[in-house]
């Protein structure tokens, strides 16, 4: 009986692999495996003969004399079979996940996560090249939590430990996306422009503008930095976009009639006159899930399009809500206050 991998998580387009963000640069070489055609005596006469020190796998890989990664026998059937003469093929269970050593590390690290696992092997082509256990995993998953926290500050994820970089290299991984961010920022200059007659006519909504993008970002900040977390794990897809979109939406109406009443209550407080009072209570709840709806497409649409959403979720839809809501605002203002309209 031949036992196959159940899965494979295999390489990506070599031309857009670095290395050191596969599974090659964290997988162990130093495998202990059997061969399927042995019996459990001889199994357990050559993993006795092959161990060099304490650290000793639960799980051996079983291949035949080419290579082939056919399954995978627990440490204890070994040492606890009775027949010395049962083969091994008999004895052992479906390899289960395994990883191309070309597989990017962003890609493997859900796949590890949602399992949890404790060994994995590494095949290429079918044939075991290495192994990834519980050290090596640890180390992947690490590496890639670090540097989905250093995307979602819009800044390249750095090559060594913080203490060890230069402000130089800082300054190389920071600026592009501040440039670009600048640049996205800057058509909010535009829209206020636009609407320079209405802030003339009605002063006091000046006053409310950084309330009003400053809520709209920090509300679609907790919203991407909980989803983008949530499809690293592999907890959702594009598939549950619906099932996203209905809990967010209802979250965001909740969270909008609580800040709506608060904002209503502060532009009173200010003596700014009702109808503008109106206005910034309105904008307020619609900004508030307005950003839900964007915070929840944009970050699986970028992950389809094979862009790593937590590189540009956070900073550019605060970016986005900030110019939209100011758009929001204004409109609201429009159609609220008499000498706008």
């Amino acid at each position: 009986m031949t036992y196959v991998a159940s899965h494979t998580l295999a390489a990506s387009n070599p031309a857009d692999i670095n290395l050191k963000e596969t599974v090659a640069a964290y997988m162990s070489v130093a495998l202990i495996t059997l061969r399927r055609d042995m019996t459990a005596g001889q199994a357990r006469a050559h993993m006795l003969g092959q161990l060099r020190d304490d650290d000793v796998p639960a799980q051996i890989f079983v291949t035949d004399d080419s290579g082939f990664l056919h399954g995978r026998l627990s440490l204890k059937s070994l040492l606890t079979e009775k027949d010395d003469a049962r083969p091994v093929s008999g004895l052992m269970q479906p390899a289960g996940v395994s990883l191309e050593p070309g597989a990017l590390r962003r890609d493997a690290a859900p796949e590890l996560q949602g399992l949890a696992l404790n060994i994995v092997p590494v095949a290429s082509n079918g044939k075991l090249v290495g192994a990834l256990y519980e050290r090596e995993i640890a180390a992947l998953l690490r590496d890639e939590e670090t540097d989905d926290a250093q995307r979602q500050g819009a800044s390249l994820p750095l090559d060594t430990p913080y203490l060890d970089t230069s402000p130089w290299a800082l300054w190389k991984k920071r600026l592009p996306w501040l440039l670009l961010l600048f640049a996205a920022e800057a058509y909010t200059s535009t829209i206020l422009q636009v609407f320079e007659e209405q802030l003339e006519a009605v002063i006091a909504l000046a006053f409310f503008i950084p309330l009003l993008i400053g809520t709209g970002g920090n509300s679609g900040t907790q919203i991407t930095s909980t989803l983008v977390r949530a499809m690293a794990v592999g907890e959702v897809g594009l598939r549950n976009l619906g099932a996203v979109l209905r809990k967010e939406v209802t979250t965001s109406f909740m969270i909008a009639l609580a800040i709506g009443l608060v904002g209503l209550l502060r532009a009173w407080m200010l003596g700014v006159g009702h109808e503008v009072a109106l206005v910034v209570c309105l904008t307020l709840f619609a900004i508030t899930v307005w950003s839900a709806i964007v915070s929840s497409i944009i970050p699986m649409v970028l992950k389809k399009m094979r862009i790593d959403p937590a590189v540009v979720s956070a900073p550019f839809i605060a970016t986005f809500i900030d110019g939209t809501g100011l758009v929001i605002y204004f409109n609201i203002a429009k159609l609220v206050i008499a000498d706008l309209g």
